[in-house]
Parts: C-alpha cells; sequence; structure tokens
C-alpha cells in the first residue's frame, strides 16, 4: 500500500453564539494561519477531513456548539500534473504570497485545450517552485483575474491559499483598480449625435465614455463576446481621451477603466461603441484609414499592428495577508509605444 500524502491538523475551538451550520461555524473560528478558504473548508467536510471527538462531520449543516473542540486534517497540497517550464518573466512584486507580472503579448495566462504549456502557469511553477504553499489543496499558482492572450500588462497570481481567498474577495466586490491604455478608431466624444443613439452608452462629466451593458457569449461564434440586454452579466467601462491623432480625428489613445471584469470587456464594449481597437482581428478593429487624416506612417503602423492595441498599465489592491495597500504600473510595451510615435507623425 503506497504511503498516504503528509498532512497537517488544524484545531478550532468553536466561539460564542455559533452559526447554526458547520461550514459556517468553521469558517468564521478557524484560525487564520490555517490559510483556508470557505470553499476548501466545504471540500475538507465533504472529505471526511473534520471530526469532533473522534467522530468525522461530514455533513456540511450539522450543529455545534459553543466550546466544541473540531479537528481539521489537512493533507499537504499535492503536486500539479501541469509541466513547469523555464520560461522568462518580468516579475514586478512578489512575496510568500503573491506575485505581480508584467505579462508580454503572446502569452496565453492558463493551459488550456489549444494551448497546453508554454504559459505564464508553466513559467510560475518553474519560477516559484516550493514557495507556493498550495492553492486548493494542490501546490499551484491561483489565478484570481485573467488578460487576453494578446493583451500586455500587469495582473497579480496568488502563491498561498489565504492569498487566493483575499484576493478573490477583492475582485468580487470589485475594489481592485485596473487602468488600461488602447488605442482606437475614432474619438469618443459626447458632442457625437451617433453615439447618443447606442444602447448602453452614455458620458459622464469630464466627456468619460460609460458603456453599461450585459455581456454573453456569442450565440454562433463560441470565441466571442456579445453585448446583450437580458440573460448575460453585468459589465460597465469607462473610458477617457488621452490624446488624439490625425486630421479629423481619426484614432484616440485612451485610458479604460472597469467596474466589473468580464472576458473580453473592454473590447466588446469599445466595439459596440462604433471605437474598436485597432488591430483587434475579432472585434473588427481593422478598419480602412485616410491617409489623408492619419498620415502614410500612421496609417501603415495601424494597418501592420498584429494584435488588440489594449494594455493593462496600472493594478492597485490591499494585500490580501497584511492589508498594505499596492500599486504597479508598467510602461507601454515596445509595438505599442512604436504604434503611438508613428501616429505623431515621427
Amino acid at each position: 500500500m503506497a504511503d498516504q500524502a503528509p498532512f497537517s491538523e488544524w484545531q478550532v475551538i468553536i466561539g460564542p453564539e455559533p452559526p447554526d451550520r458547520l461550514d459556517k461555524a468553521l469558517a468564521r473560528d478557524v484560525p487564520d494561519a490555517a490559510a483556508l478558504s470557505r470553499s476548501r473548508l466545504a471540500r475538507l467536510i465533504a472529505e471526511g477531513g473534520v471530526s469532533c471527538a473522534g467522530a468525522v462531520l461530514d455533513n456540511p449543516r450539522a450543529r455545534v456548539a459553543e466550546g466544541d473542540v473540531l479537528v481539521i486534517r489537512v493533507q499537504a497540497a499535492a503536486e500539479v500534473e501541469t509541466l513547469a517550464q523555464p520560461i522568462a518573466i518580468e516579475v514586478v512584486w512578489e512575496d510568500d504570497d503573491l506575485i505581480v507580472i508584467n505579462k508580454p503579448a503572446g502569452m496565453v495566462v492558463h493551459p488550456a485545450p489549444g494551448s497546453p504549456d508554454q504559459t505564464l502557469v508553466n513559467a510560475l511553477l518553474h519560477h516559484c517552485g516550493d514557495s507556493l504553499s498550495g492553492v486548493g489543496g494542490e501546490r499551484r499558482p491561483g489565478i484570481v483575474h485573467r488578460i487576453d492572450k494578446d493583451t500586455s500588462g500587469l495582473l497579480v497570481v496568488a502563491k498561498s491559499d489565504r492569498a487566493h481567498h483575499g484576493l478573490a474577495a477583492q475582485f468580487e466586490r470589485h475594489s481592485v483598480l485596473r487602468r488600461y491604455l488602447a488605442v482606437v478608431h475614432g474619438v469618443p466624444d459626447a458632442a457625437d449625435p451617433r453615439l447618443r443613439g447606442v444602447r448602453g452608452v452614455s458620458f459622464e462629466a469630464g466627456n468619460i465614455l460609460k458603456v453599461t451593458s450585459q455581456l454573453a457569449r456569442h450565440r454562433t461564434d463560441r470565441q466571442r463576446q456579445a453585448v446583450v440586454w437580458a440573460n448575460g452579466r453585468h459589465a460597465v467601462t469607462r473610458a477617457r481621451v488621452i490624446a488624439a491623432f490625425g486630421a479629423q480625428p481619426a484614432v484616440a489613445l485612451l485610458e479604460c477603466w472597469l467596474e466589473t471584469g468580464r472576458t473580453h470587456q473592454i473590447r466588446v464594449h469599445l466595439a459596440h461603441a462604433g471605437h474598436g481597437l485597432v488591430g483587434d482581428p475579432v472585434y473588427g478593429g481593422r478598419r480602412k484609414l485616410s491617409e489623408r487624416a492619419l498620415g502614410a506612417a500612421g496609417v501603415a503602423a495601424c494597418a501592420a499592428f498584429p494584435r488588440q492595441a489594449l494594455h493593462a498599465a496600472t493594478l492597485g489592491f490591499e494585500h490580501p495577508v497584511t492589508g498594505e495597500s499596492l500599486d504597479f504600473a508598467a510602461p507601454l510595451p515596445a509595438d505599442m509605444a512604436a504604434l503611438l510615435e508613428a501616429l505623431r507623425g515621427r
């Protein structure tokens, strides 16, 4: 018989006026040092990892009383099958609980059927090694948010269960600051009569574009997202113009920020408003531009840009363990910087 993986035990003493369910009482009274999220505790209960006076408690609805001494048996984090690969990554911040990466365009965040390796997760498994203390019972990085393969910029990844739980909670309540830089066709303007007739599009003080809708998978193309008005997920995007280029002008640099974080949200919302991202092959960002309006160099640079012109430029959140306020900024990657130089006519 093979040896079982090593485990640790945590003692939980139920405090006064406990909730009427085992799972809720454990979530309230489990020591912070155990770094066990609500979902992890629920799995441990279901797996028979919780006991009281030697009796296993595998019903999350079981009642507990003040003073009950529960024992949680936690198996050591298992090694994952995902391959650790020595892929260069730009680390912006790292400690025992989390790591912030400036992801290059072209890198997939998580292995998937079309991208089984050479992803950020493969790189992090190699980079972090034994410093991964285990997320959800596995020794793996905890992905709490993603950016598209061809979007560059900042994202934070959890290295421990306590960090994963804390970061996920911040993303769920939309308290994480995320700002993006985008190069788009046209210039959003409150004075544009066309935009007054686009459902879900409005402007706030300071000429700030606001797009509000629901998002769901496209009915015929499952790789795309679509704006819908029912049976989707609520999404709000805001954007302001930083610079405009061309005689009309024809192209703009926007700063965008998210009230929600849905798949392809900025790309879908800006395309819905008629201001698709330059270079976006999915949402119609490869429009013909006028040399008279933009100049030959600017037109050529936009036509040749190989991806959606989107960069996750700033990221701010509260450290889930220390409570420290953290803010990070990543400069434009070389390809977007060169695009802007061409648009400026340099």
